[in-house]
């Protein structure tokens, strides 16, 4: 376990490689699960406030599903996620012409039309973060459906920390990357 400022981190997560697979997933990961996309409170009114800038990225399945649920849901264990598509698919998430699934709010940011890349969760994924009173657990999310991702990491020689480094970045701060990175690259040297 690696602790940097008030997060504790997984050692799987500096011991593991990582690169997204797009072509070999198809963005599975906007599909599978019990819900859509968990959303962090202060992300609610930002997909509110921009889901008119986004709507025009979405499929028709999409809009109806946020149509009739809205663009956010309130889970029995008190969490906030995406709406889905029938129970599956991300409200949120659009196929592109080669059958992957895409981020409707990253087409949007990409475009610049607006300044949120996409839902927290969704940026740090594989990583999931656990918020406790007094910390942050995150954890590595290990599933079937990133194995492709996993072994192309590996090949680049690319840790999961520096995949997930903008989203680390966008979450805690640079300098908490800067502690995460020195904690793991100098392992003598625990961050404060």
């Amino acid at each position: 376990m690696i602790s940097v400022g008030k997060t504790l981190i997984s050692d799987d997560i500096k011991e593991s490689f990582f690169l997204c697979h797009l072509e070999k997933c198809k963005g599975a990961c906007c599909v599978e699960g019990d819900l859509g996309a968990p959303l962090e409170e202060e992300e609610l009114s930002i997909i509110d406030a921009i889901y008119p800038v986004v709507k025009p990225y979405l499929s028709q399945e999409g809009k109806k599903a946020i149509d009739t649920q809205g663009c956010h849901l309130l889970d029995e264990e008190g969490d906030y996620s995406t709406t889905t598509i029938g129970g599956k698919e991300c409200s949120f998430a659009v196929y592109d012409d080669n059958g992957i699934l895409k981020c409707g709010f990253e087409k949007a940011f990409l475009d610049g039309k607006t300044t949120f890349r996409k839902p927290l969760s969704c940026h740090l994924y594989p990583i999931r973060v656990t918020k406790y009173d007094d910390y942050d657990a995150l954890n590595y999310d290990q599933w079937k459906i990133c194995a492709d991702a996993c072994v192309l990491g590996e090949s680049m020689n690319l840790p999961l920390y520096k995949f997930l480094k903008e989203s680390l970045i966008r979450k805690y701060g640079e300098q908490w990357y800067l502690e995460l990175c020195a904690a793991i690259e100098n392992p003598r040297i625990q961050a404060s």
